[in-house]
């Protein structure tokens, strides 16, 4: 039985004049079709993943297309079997993500490096002298990778420029090859580069997602698994014989796809958690969050 639902994953730069009544039509779109997700609009474009029914799946695909100012979008779609968001958050920002450029900020619709297709970027990444730039965030990057790619140690996406321009030397005369999830941010990160006056830049068109559906390449060369904004939390990409699973429980260390927050609520991390580990120790990330956590229960009842 195939599966009844859909999640849609995408992104389109354009020029919104308002992005305020935009995002009032777009609600108003969404929730006549059932849809649930997030989606961002700004002045530069919009970027979305949401779920619905495949046949309002397919009435929003074609809603959108119809729009002059963005049609063209390169839909990333995977069947599910229901909703994969708890519901709908349509924000109004000032970017669709945060580079925070300030004067130096442009529109990708202007400046952005050459599209990869994936057959394309899998000969990319054998050539020599090239540098693979991974542009998501830390917890992204430790359920899954290109191989020989490079994760900047950064906090956050917005502090990409200041690790670049500190890094200058090792990658000037380079060719660098950027990606992320589905594509967005290497737009504006490799349009970023470009600015700085590196030219041999280039990225994954569609990201890691449209890597993994490909069937000529079939996620060759991705290791581990990809971080998703949502219930599912990770996808597969390697779909060749070379699959492996290179995220780590973090207290015992076996191999483990299992995200799990902290049971701290301040801290609320992220973390790998196998369900043995989690059943023994409790889901924390660390000591001290645990510790920190049961003496804050015990003088709540005060044991």
């Amino acid at each position: 039985m195939s599966n009844p639902y859909e999640v849609l994953l995408y992104y389109k730069y354009a020029r919104l004049d308002d992005p305020e009544a935009f995002a009032a039509d777009h609600r108003l779109l969404c929730q006549r079709l059932g849809l649930r997700g997030r989606i961002v609009v700004a002045t530069e474009g919009l970027n979305g993943t949401v779920s619905g029914t495949k046949e309002n799946c397919a009435k929003y695909r074609e809603a959108l297309d119809r729009e002059p100012i963005i049609a063209g979008i390169n839909w990333k779609i995977d069947p599910e079997e229901g909703h994969v968001f708890p519901k709908l958050s349509i924000k109004v920002r000032n970017e669709v993500v945060t580079l925070e450029l300030g004067e130096d900020d442009f529109n990708p619709v202007d400046l952005t490096a050459t599209h990869l297709k994936p057959s394309e970027w899998r000969e990319a990444m054998k050539e020599d002298d090239v540098v693979l730039l991974d542009a998501r965030n830390d917890y992204e990057w430790e359920i899954g990778r290109f191989e020989g790619a490079i994760l900047p140690n950064v906090p956050s996406f917005k502090d990409l420029p200041k690790w670049i321009r500190d890094h200058r030397r090792e990658l000037e005369g380079k060719k660098i090859l950027t990606y992320c999830t589905g594509g967005i941010r290497c737009e504006k990160f490799s349009g970023f580069l470009l600015n700085e006056g590196f030219d041999n830049v280039f990225q994954l068109e569609g990201g890691i997602v449209s890597y993994g559906k490909d069937e000529e390449v079939k996620g060759e060369g991705y290791e581990g698994e990809c971080y998703v904004f949502d219930e599912r939390l990770s996808v597969s990409v390697n779909q060749t014989d070379g699959a492996k699973i290179v995220s780590k429980c973090r207290s015992c260390g076996i191999p483990s796809i299992r995200y799990r927050n902290c049971a701290w609520m301040p801290c609320n991390a992220q973390i790998l958690l196998c369900e043995d580990c989690e059943k023994t120790m409790g889901r924390y990330c660390d000591c001290r969050c645990k510790e920190v956590d049961l003496m804050s229960r015990s003088a709540v009842i005060g044991i």
